[in-house]
């Protein structure tokens, strides 16, 4: 019996490996314009999903944050392609590690969900440029998100490196990708470039086919959906609990007057920025919103309604955030006040959610994984290390440029962080001159010195202008932060830098030295050992490095676990741990207070390895105060820099 059921299975192998290719040939993505919905495999199918940037989540962390976003009752997820975090540099991809996107599909897949991908190539997303990469800018005359010839050329040849990696995901090739958005609320954009999404709609029909479902997204007003949309790219809204549903949908079906609706962008929450209150959404606006749409899908059979929202925030990790304008960048966290949180906990929103989908859907069974554990590891003590300025044999091994005007971050190619401009004095100020930036070149906040003794702060939009004092002949170095780039609007080719002169009275200061500074490969553990001169290492108020370092108990079940990093009495820096650039913090202007420190960066088998650059004024002129501390609970709606002497 067992010989005849084995010589069966033998005889059927080939019958059943010709049947799978046929088998994925049968599986289908489409638009059913007659019966307002979507068809999956021929039939009706409505997607409830929820965004995740995976650019934003640790690696380590994907499958947790998607097994949970599935527990939710949600059975797609959304998720932008950020260019300029895959093409750092022209030509340089990037798609291993945490930029492996192709093993995030595959995670995706085997979790059991459905992918809307949104690759751009501009995303928007509160991520720096929109996604789009500041190379782009070295051509200064460039027209970003237009038919200009050298913008295409860039897009071209980015999206057919892109679009070949994501075609056997697609959903009729056996992958779980079943729409693709082209471009990215382009109806918001002044340009209005009909040829410009013509381009791209023959480059994504070129490189994924004619079969996968091709979309534009756009707010829910005639305006946007004038200039954002085109024939053979269906057309989906987005909007916010606030919004008349009603009205959304009428808008959409303007353009679309047949066809599922969708709102691609159901709001859960809201984004923050530096100096201004911590953004929420009520969970019962959610509820009630997401129950009338869900309800007009089930109940009206005037359509299957689809949408997305965005379900997990994530973290702005070392340099990645945006900003909008009037120039307002935002924090390091990136929660969102979404259902799961920046560190990946189940908030009463998720529940919430999750409620008020079961009642329109299955909900899977078994146990929803928990929060993930996090520890307070305590007060670690901090000393300086040096200067910034004691520091620029490490910090800019290449040496400086040299230039009769000041160039800019992306003149160097210094697309992040720092760089220190350093001049003479040309005249004796031994009463305070006025030192000002008189066409608001200062991108974005700038820290001036002379001779070592800290002056005062210049920053974008908000002080143009300080009073110094110095000697003529004396060193004026102006060390200037770029705070992350405009990723919304008309103003996307944000310069860096001091992109005007400067002048002193009514002198222009001319013959700059420039140091970019190297803050990816050169802040490590062993920055301490590298630094050699020590001019003046007690200043506690120019930008210093810090170092401290604790231990995690080896041995315990489950160590190390998640934490936040917080800094009392700490005015504005970065932060490095075990090499890891966490981010910026601000507790002198608010509202976040915490960093999230995600557990896989830290380590049991050696000390951690804390590295802080303190660019205002830090403690440690108090020995007894001069720490930062690992707490298990985050804080990020802290007080705002309005209640606070020093912004």
């Amino acid at each position: 019996m067992a010989r005849r059921a084995l010589l069966c299975f033998l005889l059927l192998q080939p019958l059943l490996a010709a049947a799978e290719p046929r088998a994925q040939a049968n599986r289908t993505f489409t638009i059913d314009y007659e019966g307002d919905q979507f068809l999956k495999d021929g039939k009706p199918f409505r997607y409830i999903s929820g965004s995740i940037h995976y650019s934003r989540i640790p690696r380590f962390y994907w499958k947790d944050r998607l097994f949970k976003m599935k527990m939710a009752g949600l059975n797609a997820i959304e998720t932008y392609v950020p260019w300029n975090f895959h093409e750092p540099f022209p030509g340089q991809y990037q798609f291993s590690g945490e930029q492996d996107l192709e093993y995030f599909l595959q995670l995706v897949h085997e979790v059991g969900l459905l992918v809307i991908l949104r690759p751009g190539p501009y995303i928007c997303a509160e991520w720096d440029m929109g996604g789009l990469p500041v190379w782009l800018l070295e051509k200064k005359s460039i027209f970003l998100r237009s038919s200009d010839p050298d913008y295409l050329k860039a897009v071209d040849k980015w999206l057919e490196v892109l679009l070949p990696k994501m075609k056997p995901y697609l959903y009729q090739n056996g992958g779980p990708i079943i729409t693709v958005q082209v471009e990215n609320e382009y109806g918001s954009y002044f340009a209005c470039d009909y040829n410009y999404l013509r381009f791209l709609l023959k480059v994504f029909r070129q490189h994924l086919g004619e079969e996968v479902v091709l979309f534009t997204t756009d707010g829910a007003g005639e305006n946007y959906l004038k200039c954002g949309t085109l024939q053979d790219l269906y057309a989906t809204v987005d909007f916010g609990t606030s919004s008349n549903i009603t009205q959304a949908f009428m808008i959409q079906r303007k353009v679309e007057p047949k066809g599922p609706l969708v709102n691609s962008e159901f709001y859960t929450g809201w984004l923050d920025h530096w100096g201004e209150s911590h953004q929420t959404v009520s969970t019962k606006n959610i509820v009630a919103s997401l129950t009338d749409m869900l309800s007009r899908g089930a109940n009206v059979n005037l359509s299957l309604f689809h949408f997305r929202y965005m379900f997990i925030g994530g973290t702005n990790f070392g340099f990645w955030n945006g900003a909008n304008m009037p120039y307002l960048p935002q924090p390091t966290s990136y929660d969102y006040d979404a259902p799961l949180s920046e560190a990946g906990d189940l908030t009463e929103k998720y529940y919430a959610v999750r409620e008020a989908i079961g009642k329109f859907e299955k909900l899977p069974e078994g146990p929803i994984p928990p929060s993930t554990p996090k520890f307070a590891y305590g007060k670690v003590a901090m000393k300086q290390v040096n200067t910034v300025q004691d520091s620029l044999d490490v910090l800019c091994p290449a040496g400086p440029f040299n230039s009769t005007y000041p160039l800019t971050f992306v003149q160097m190619k210094q697309y992040f962080g720092f760089v220190l401009y350093r001049t003479i004095l040309p005249k004796n100020c031994s009463e305070p001159v006025l030192l000002s930036s008189p066409l608001g070149g200062v991108h974005d906040r700038a820290y001036v010195s002379v001779n070592g003794v800290s002056q005062g702060i210049l920053e974008r939009n908000r002080v143009l202008s300080i009073n110094i004092t110095g000697k003529a002949g004396d060193t004026l170095d102006v060390l200037v932060e770029n705070l992350g780039r405009i990723n919304f609007g008309e103003d996307i080719n944000d310069f860096k830098g001091l992109i005007s002169n400067l002048t002193l009275g009514s002198d222009v200061l001319k013959d700059w030295l420039m140091f970019p500074l190297d803050l990816q490969n050169e802040v490590d553990p062993d920055l301490e050992k590298k630094v050699t001169s020590r001019s003046n290492p007690s200043n506690s108020t120019l930008p210093s490095f810090y170092v401290g370092q604790f231990s995690i108990p080896s041995g315990i079940p489950d160590f190390p676990q998640d934490t936040f990093i917080q800094f009392p009495d700490w005015t504005k820096g970065q932060v490095w741990i075990n090499g890891f650039n966490l981010g910026r913090y601000w507790p002198g202007r608010g509202p976040q207070v915490t960093l999230y420190v995600p557990r896989h960066i830290l380590v049991t088998s050696a000390l951690n390895n804390i590295t802080v650059l303190e660019l205002e004024r830090s403690p440690c002129e108090s020995q007894q105060r001069c720490f930062v501390e690992m707490v298990d609970k985050p804080i990020l709606n802290g007080p705002l820099f309005s209640s606070k002497k020093n912004p």
